[in-house]
């Protein structure tokens, strides 16, 4: 899978990967294609909390990801990337 149709989880940005192992799970227990099983489990996000404390809980992960990235940059990075996610689309 080429980076132009790979999967973002459009709660936490996290990449999909190229298999559905990394799914959330509706109500019946399909898998779910756009969010992944950290955030949306068996219909229902696992997260309650607002886009900024999203932002603060992937800052780690992003720049354990990305050595040489510091943790302003990461954050300025989701702040422009996360508004366009569909679960924070429309929020305040």
């Amino acid at each position: 899978m080429n980076e132009m149709n790979q999967k973002f989880c459009q709660c936490c940005g996290m990449p999909m990967g190229n298999t559905d192992e990394l799914y959330g799970t509706n109500g019946d227990g399909s898998k779910n294609e756009e969010y992944c099983r950290y955030c949306y489990e068996n219909g229902k996000f696992t997260f309650q909390g607002s886009m900024e404390e999203m932002i603060e809980i992937c800052i780690p992960p992003m720049v354990a990801a990305n050595p040489d990235m510091t943790e302003e940059h990461a954050r300025k990075i989701m702040l422009e990337w996360f508004p366009t996610l569909k679960r924070w689309k429309n929020i305040g």
